[in-house]
């Protein structure tokens, strides 16, 4: 890799941390392509040199975030362990990346209405694989669940823990994911009255 390649390469990356770190704090339709420059020592015009548009860069921030998870999900099953081992597994990850991926979820959440119908759809069925993961470990776990109801399950955990996203605890973060991942197995273990 050149110099000059890995310095477009770092400019890329800037302008995609000063995206998500902008639309979060002021939202998509405030943000400019001018403001996202600033924020990163070049001129408006200068961003359209990585990216074609505004919405081009929110998809990739998502795409970004959602393919994260799903490699995730692949290398904690390549491990060949237990459904249960995988599932905690699974669970431990999804805190920790919401600890640590805040504003991207945040940004995800808060906009991705505002990406064009094709891009929310290609999004929307990574999303789905990446709950039919959870789901398929919940159907081994939970045989007394219906697909529907695993399915309900599983977002309601992963809301659980997203929840994080919109909340300034006083708790440290070694608190906050030991709680987090013990709300996440509650709801995964709930009974369903029916």
């Amino acid at each position: 890799m050149t110099r000059r390649s890995a310095s477009l390469g770092g400019r890329k990356e800037e302008i995609l941390a000063a995206t998500a770190d902008l639309v979060a704090r002021h939202g998509y339709h405030s943000v400019s392509i001018g403001d996202i420059g600033s924020a990163v020592g070049i001129t408006g015009p200068g961003v359209y040199r990585h990216f074609e548009s505004k919405s081009a860069l929110l998809g990739v921030l998502f795409d970004r975030v959602i393919d994260e998870l799903l490699g995730n999900v692949a290398q904690i099953k390549s491990l060949g362990a237990d459904e249960q081992a995988v599932l905690d597994e699974l669970v431990a990850d999804q805190v920790r990346f919401a600890l640590t991926k805040r504003v991207l979820i945040q940004v995800y959440l808060q906009e991705i209405t505002n990406l064009p119908d094709e891009d929310r759809r290609r999004l929307r069925r990574k999303q789905r694989r990446y709950l039919e993961e959870w789901v398929k470990v919940m159907e081994v776990l939970r045989p007394d669940v219906s697909y529907d109801e695993a399915l309900l399950l599983v977002h309601a955990a992963i809301g659980a823990i997203q929840s994080l996203v919109d909340y300034n605890s006083p708790l440290s973060e070694g608190q906050l994911k030991v709680l987090m991942i013990d709300a996440a197995k509650a709801v995964l273990q709930s009974h369903i009255v029916g």
